[in-house]
């Protein structure tokens, strides 16, 4: 039977290889975070987004919407209160500094990741006051035609819908007047 003698500093080869495979798994492990990283971050330019607008972006692999909303819409929030499943937003699908009566950082811009809380669907930006078809006390929001559930202009969720939540907001930032971060790895403004 074959035998090796190897030097107090020199591992077998197959340890050798052993270890470059772990060191590539470990490269190749900390470029995909590093690509994961990117990917969480969306800069988007605001400045285009005229009041009553929405705009869709991808972040990441998920649409977000970022609704320029009026000062009617903004008035309105209050009216949908009482019929509302958590006006106060209470269960935590917001940052902390989101937790509020328009559940953003600034009254006029809602950032809300577009994705139904009952089973995934992406709802449907309906900002008409009183449709034939969502009925009279409709005051704009977002419908999902899959199932039916209902949102308001600031994501929260009406009563009696089969979606169990408000939509989330994810962590954002605003860097300048006309430049928003959406970042998963924010916690708080700057």
């Amino acid at each position: 039977m074959p035998f090796h003698i190897y030097a107090a500093n020199q591992a077998p080869a197959s340890q050798s290889v052993q270890a470059q495979v772990g060191k590539r798994t470990a490269d190749a492990a900390e470029q995909k975070q590093r690509v994961l990283v990117t990917q969480a971050r969306l800069t988007q330019n605001i400045a285009q987004i005229v009041p009553g607008a929405l705009l869709t972006s991808e972040w990441p692999g998920r649409p977000v919407w970022i609704l320029h909303r009026t000062e009617r819409m903004i008035a309105q929030l209050r009216a949908d209160d009482a019929r509302l499943a958590d006006p106060r937003s209470r269960q935590d699908q917001q940052p902390a500094y989101a937790r509020n009566a328009t559940r953003s950082l600034r009254p006029a811009f809602l950032v809300a990741t577009g994705i139904c809380t009952h089973l995934g669907c992406v709802p449907v930006y309906r900002p008409d006051v009183a449709p034939a078809d969502l009925g009279g006390d409709w005051n704009g929001g977002f419908y999902c035609p899959c199932h039916g559930s209902r949102f308001d202009l600031a994501g929260r969720v009406f009563k009696n819908v089969p979606a169990p939540s408000n939509l989330d907001i994810p962590p954002h930032e605003y860097l300048a007047d006309t430049r928003l971060r959406i970042d998963a790895d924010r916690d708080h403004p700057a």
